[in-house]
């Protein structure tokens, strides 16, 4: 009996050394980047406001772009808006009236109809400059999600002495540029 109560003792006592246990610890970090994108639609790469009445002259013409601006972006966010210079250049020979102020142009933002941006702020009538003008405005991410962009040029006769003859149709440009901030 004292030889089976040593066997068994040397048992659990083998069996207790080798269920000992050690432990460590790990840190996980998930690690968020900011990423934000900003694509124009490819078959909207030029847009053209086209005066061909005397109302376009009197009224202005405007060019609504449906869902021009594609955006993702990690986190709150704003969308800017401006233009290379701060005029419109004739891409013909200058005529005697100068060039086009920018300022003439206004950029509209608004939610589009497809995959469109809720919880956004929209600028309101925000004038081309060549600094940085607020369209939209997030405190929320936001994958893939389309705006609308109208390009609303003056009126009230505004460009009436700027034809130059013998250009047809004389043709004033610049280049806009849209960028995304993380905000």
């Amino acid at each position: 009996m004292k030889k089976l109560f040593i066997t068994s003792l040397m048992m659990v006592c083998g069996i207790a050394a080798v269920a000992q246990t050690n432990t460590d610890n790990v840190t996980l970090n998930v690690k968020l980047n900011p990423i934000q994108t900003l694509v124009v639609n490819a078959q909207q790469k030029t847009v053209n406001i086209d005066y061909t009445t005397k109302d376009h002259y009197k009224d202005g013409v405007s060019s609504k772009q449906a869902n021009h601006l594609n955006i993702f972006s990690t986190g709150g966010f704003e969308v800017k808006v401006k233009s290379s210079g701060s005029e419109l250049t004739n891409q013909g020979t200058a005529g005697p009236n100068g060039n086009i102020d920018v300022a003439t142009i206004n950029i509209v933002a608004t939610q589009a109809a497809q995959n469109s941006l809720a919880d956004a702020q929209y600028g309101q009538n925000v004038a081309l400059s060549n600094n940085e003008g607020i369209i939209v405005s997030s405190t929320k991410g936001a994958r893939d999600k389309n705006i609308d962009i109208e390009y609303k040029a003056a009126g009230n006769d505004a460009y009436l002495d700027k034809y130059v003859a013998n250009q047809t149709p004389t043709t004033f440009s610049t280049v806009v540029t849209y960028t995304i901030y993380a905000k």
